[in-house]
């Protein structure tokens, strides 16, 4: 069999979904290994505008099979909901969407917890979607979490729900008519499950694409702890989120030409100025989720740096290269200073990192519309001294580059 992993290599919103999107039509299975529905990916497609939360952006394409897998965490309200919205643009998911057993549920309490948790002056704001995914995934640890499926066996699934709501002191009064509810909506999603692990590993000669969600610098353990997400968003979480364990065969990380960042949390090369609303205004950079405005600023090689590394990155995708037309200036931060000393590693304290002065190199920017451009030889001079001196401070060859939302957008090296 034959693999890749599309991984997002900064605060997620690199632009992951278009790159699945197009690597998705030489591949036979895509596969979702972490995360929930607070992931937002949007695909244009001609006129059509499709936005995900849990399913594999790969179900665009009729003839693939996509799969949600043990890594997962899955609020089924909302998948439910995405997959009406979905079916009404066309989509079929009869025979070609699979939901692994061991994937947790999302309960209606988490919701609750996280809203609770982030209206709660006390304690650090962290800046979730409120979508309950930190709470499930908190349960899944501690041993009290309800997975997919537990949702098949009425008196499992009474057992699994008693057990949470003791341990979260709630009342039992409703505890029959919760159960109902979650085994009576799951009926209809009976059909997708499938055994993932066994599934992945017998497929001999096909291709398998591994779709991240969220971004490396909110991995739970390498992100900039604790504004994080809840689960393991680097390629190491592929194993542990899907049961396959197999050598990747090609690892692309995606980055965005400029950086951004949804919700709390340290950002050195933030820009807070014109130059950051002229960003988000060009790259229309409002969260698909929320529709939060992103924070915007420049590239952070040290932070990319980082991400390729703890990934293995093979190459890289970067994607949004058009917002940048009309900049006179492009600025790149190769370093960090911090006090009197320079380094170009990126800190493992999410104290020390707000607190770095970022060191830039200057780039002139270009005037030239490059959203048509098909090769990457008919870029503006800029535009290719832009890339080829990220491809020199990031060690890696930049292979795709995205000039825009839609599939023929997209040059290749």
């Amino acid at each position: 069999m034959r693999s890749k992993a599309v991984l997002g290599c900064a605060w997620g919103d690199e632009g992951k979904a278009k790159i699945v999107d197009v690597l998705a039509k030489d591949a036979d299975v895509v596969v979702r290994f972490q995360g929930g529905n607070n992931a937002g990916h949007t695909i244009k497609v001609g006129k059509n505008k499709f936005v995900f939360h849990l399913i594999p952006s790969g179900i665009l394409y009729p003839e693939k099979i996509c799969v949600l897998g043990s890594g997962v965490v899955i609020d089924l309200f909302s998948l439910d909901e995405e997959m009406k919205a979905l079916k009404e643009q066309g989509v079929e998911f009869q025979n070609r969407f699979f939901i692994d057993p061991r994937a947790h549920i999302v309960l209606p309490l988490h919701r609750q917890l996280d809203g609770k948790a982030e209206n709660d002056n006390r304690t650090t704001k962290i800046g979730t979607t409120k979508c309950g995914i930190g709470p499930c995934y908190t349960d899944a640890i501690i041993r009290i979490g309800v997975r997919f499926g537990d949702l098949f066996s009425r008196k499992y699934l009474t057992e699994r729900i008693k057990n949470n709501s003791i341990y979260h002191l709630e009342k039992l009064d409703s505890l029959e008519e919760n159960v109902e509810i979650l085994f009576n909506t799951a009926r209809k999603f009976q059909k997708y499950l499938l055994q993932v692990p066994y599934y992945l590993n017998s497929l001999k000669e096909k291709m398998i694409l591994f779709e991240g969600a969220q971004g490396s610098l909110l991995d739970i353990f390498f992100g900039t702890y604790p504004f994080v997400t809840s689960s393991h968003t680097i390629s190491g979480g592929i194993a542990i989120g899907s049961g396959f364990s197999h050598h990747l065969d090609r690892t692309i990380g995606v980055l965005k030409s400029y950086y951004t960042r949804v919700g709390e949390g340290p950002f050195p090369t933030e820009l807070k100025d014109e130059i950051g609303k002229m960003i988000r205004q060009q790259g229309n950079e409002f969260g698909a989720t929320t529709g939060r405005p992103r924070r915007c600023g420049w590239f952070d090689a040290v932070a990319a740096r980082f991400a390729i590394m703890i990934n293995a990155v093979d190459e890289v995708a970067l994607t949004c290269l058009d917002v940048l037309s009309g900049f006179e200036k492009i600025m790149i931060c190769t370093k960090y200073k911090i006090g009197e000393e320079e380094t170009d590693q990126f800190p493992a304290r999410a104290d020390i990192l707000a607190n770095v002065v970022p060191q830039y190199t200057e780039m002139l920017g270009w005037n030239e519309d490059i959203s048509r451009t098909k090769e990457f030889f008919d870029l503006p001079k800029n535009a290719k001294n832009y890339i080829q001196k990220l491809e020199e401070l990031l060690e890696t060859k930049i292979t795709i580059i995205s000039v825009g939302p839609e599939r023929d957008q997209t040059i290749f090296r």
